[in-house]
């Protein structure tokens, strides 16, 4: 199988956090045509659309030297959701992004736990100041993650789209206000 090369693999107490691959397209495919996909996707959805998703997923990596990573606990390679540095071209930051595809992933601090592993590498690795992270209003999971994680609600902050969206901020160490 053919991979990305030169991605850096992270990890955490109970968690690897590794580039996308081809395998992960199933576990994908079927989140996406979830209710658990409902605050990321138009209704409209089908399977083309979702696998240009994917290649985008898989394509950051090559155009802008980062992406999210596949979250998956140590000892298994199966595909539990994305999280971390994410940036399309259109959007005005840099956002940290996570999405679970397993619903056995929720719950247990482990959403958390690799987005605190990601959210250091795009500060320490990537040199970002600051990042932000996307989130519909009515997602509440992913805003008591935001909440968890000592993002701030930056009301004045951009957001791509035109769909009600907050952002919340997240600053490196040191960075300041």
């Amino acid at each position: 199988m053919i991979s990305l090369s030169n991605t850096p693999v992270l990890t955490t107490e109970r968690l690897v956090l590794r580039a996308p691959t081809a395998a992960d397209w199933p576990a994908f495919r079927a989140f996406m045509h979830s209710d658990r996909a409902r605050f990321l996707r138009p209704p409209d959805l089908d399977d083309g659309k979702v696998w240009r998703a994917f290649g985008h997923v898989i394509g950051m990596w090559v155009l802008r030297g980062y992406g999210s990573f596949v979250l998956t606990r140590a000892g298994s390679d199966a595909a539990m959701g994305l999280v971390g540095p994410w940036h399309p071209f259109d959007w005005p930051e840099p956002e940290i992004g996570w999405t679970v595809w397993d619903a056995a992933a929720e719950g247990k601090g482990l959403v958390a736990e690799a987005a605190i592993a990601a959210r250091a590498y795009a500060f320490d690795m990537l040199g970002w100041p600051t990042a932000v992270s996307y989130i519909d209003p009515d997602n509440a999971r992913s805003i008591a993650l935001a909440n968890r994680l000592g993002a701030v609600l930056d009301p004045d902050a951009a957001h791509p789209g035109t769909e009600p969206c907050l952002v919340y901020r997240h600053l490196a160490p040191g960075a300041g206000a």
